[in-house]
């Protein structure tokens, strides 16, 4: 669906890179560290740039995935990658849903 979020897939090594470089940022939203970071899988969205919702597992407790929310500027304005949002205590059959 034009403008819409692709189902979701298997997180791939550039997905991971984003999440390596967000990490930071992550902690920062969600007010903790992560001991692990290990993207899963994810959606993303073509806008005047890039929207990712990224599945993310961050260890070992009972509801130890977030659903991390990464929006990447264009070539043209850097390439930056800002999380917008962070959802945490989510279990790994969650599905990635868009914020409404």
């Amino acid at each position: 669906m034009e403008g819409g979020f692709t189902k979701e897939m298997k997180a791939t090594e550039e997905v991971q890179k984003i999440c390596d470089q967000t990490k930071s940022q992550a902690e920062e939203k969600a007010g903790t560290t992560f001991n692990q970071f290990q993207a899963i899988s994810y959606r993303s969205q073509v806008v005047a740039g890039m929207n990712y919702i990224i599945k993310v597992d961050v260890g070992n407790t009972p509801y130890n995935y977030v659903h991390l929310y990464v929006y990447q500027s264009l070539a043209s304005d850097g390439s930056t990658l800002e999380v917008t949002t962070i959802k945490t205590g989510m279990k790994e059959s969650a599905p990635l849903e868009p914020i409404k």
